[in-house]
């Protein structure tokens, strides 16, 4: 008798195949967020702000990108004529919910529902919308208010984008700033404000429960500006130097970009979200400031900006997390001759105004809009052989 015989078994029967298929059901019904968006394509991309009243209209910042090869862009709000502009590219954007909405937000569903209905979902799927931010460097800012409707308003998102079948195409995120964090140096001693860390954690628990990374806008310019005397302006700028070890890791840091990601990565840690990703949301270097702006050179932005997007480009991680690639958004694309505040800030951009480069990376600035025309010099030339011409006709 073969009362127990395996050949009978509902493995055999069904077959190897079928039974990983109802096993990765089952694992998915039971794990329903394990599957997430990603925002970002490669380590590379710029921010794109547009507080100025010079710059290139959005159609031809399509152009400039696509030039440049950049694929991965953020803005601080939902413009209509940028996400009109931007379809059909191929370039990611990253689209705002600005600080100023999130209490209305926070109150309940239907306002992000509108909000989605009105500035997303009439733009789908031609234009590239990968991510909602929630607001920008909320915690750690002086409205507490905004504190407490930071999380509620993230949820209202992406229940209203669940709802819509859009939580698979869309990442809902936030940016910090580093005034989140109690101490940041060196790396391991990276922790969150006491008093953040109930609004924080509680906000890193529904990220991580989706899939979203940490944002973190982290930049050596600021810590430099602000203490010139005992900072090397190497080390901030990714040059030569003798650079920082840390003793509890036993790691050593030749450039601040690395150590301010580390930075975060261990405050995660100490929160308890260690597999949490961190992405810099923004980061770069002022091309000009006022006298008391400590390095706000053109020399010294194009060597951060070119040194940070070499070593970006090399996917490499970090010295405490060597196996995930480093990650940043440029601030910024274009000076803006608007944003209040010092001089420096109204001149972060990679391009000017008219979208020439403020300084040589690698990219090049925007074509002439005439481009049926010859170069100035190759017109010349003509036109003085045509003169010449003439001028044999009548001798």
């Amino acid at each position: 008798m073969k009362c127990c015989s395996s050949d009978n078994s509902p493995t055999k029967q069904m077959g190897f195949s079928s039974v990983f298929l109802w096993l990765l059901l089952i694992f998915f019904f039971c794990f329903p967020n394990v599957m997430t968006v990603q925002a970002f394509t490669g380590t590379y991309g710029v921010n794109y702000g547009r507080i100025a009243d010079n710059i290139p209209p959005p159609s031809n910042v399509v152009t400039l990108l696509k030039a440049a090869k950049i694929k991965n862009i953020r803005i601080y709000d939902a413009d209509h004529s940028v996400l009109t502009a931007f379809k059909g590219s191929g370039i990611e954007i990253v689209i705002g919910v600005g600080n100023e909405f999130l209490k209305d937000m926070s109150v309940g569903e239907d306002g992000a529902m509108n909000w989605i209905k009105e500035n997303v979902e009439p733009f789908l799927p031609g234009t590239q919308i990968r991510g909602i931010a929630v607001g920008n460097e909320i915690l750690g800012s002086t409205d507490v208010e905004l504190w407490e409707a930071l999380l509620p308003a993230a949820k209202n998102i992406y229940s209203a984008l669940d709802r819509l079948d859009l939580t698979d195409k869309i990442q809902v995120q936030t940016a910090h700033s580093e005034a989140v964090f109690g101490s940041s140096y060196p790396p391991s001693a990276g922790a969150f404000r006491e008093d953040v860390l109930p609004y924080m954690k509680p906000l890193l628990q529904f990220f991580s429960q989706i899939g979203s990374p940490f944002y973190i806008n982290a930049y050596p310019f600021l810590a430099y500006k602000s203490d010139p005397s005992h900072i090397d302006i190497n080390y901030a700028l990714f040059r030569s130097n003798s650079g920082t070890y840390d003793a509890k890791t036993n790691l050593h840091y030749d450039n601040m970009f690395d150590a301010m990601v580390d930075a975060a990565y261990a405050a995660l840690e100490k929160a308890g979200f260690a597999k949490m990703e961190v992405i810099v949301s923004e980061t770069g270097w002022a091309s000009k400031g006022d006298p008391d702006e400590a390095g706000a050179t053109v020399k010294n932005a194009r060597t951060y900006n070119y040194n940070l997007r070499k070593r970006l480009l090399k996917k490499k991680g970090t010295p405490y997390r060597p196996k995930i690639s480093a990650k940043a958004y440029v601030f910024a694309l274009f000076n803006e001759n608007l944003k209040p505040g010092p001089t420096s800030e109204r001149n972060f951009g990679l391009f000017k105004a008219d979208g020439s480069i403020s300084y040589n990376i690698g990219f090049t600035g925007l074509v002439s809009s005439s481009p049926s025309l010859p170069p100035l010099s190759l017109r010349v030339l003509t036109m003085t052989i045509c003169v010449a011409v003439l001028l044999l006709k009548l001798i």
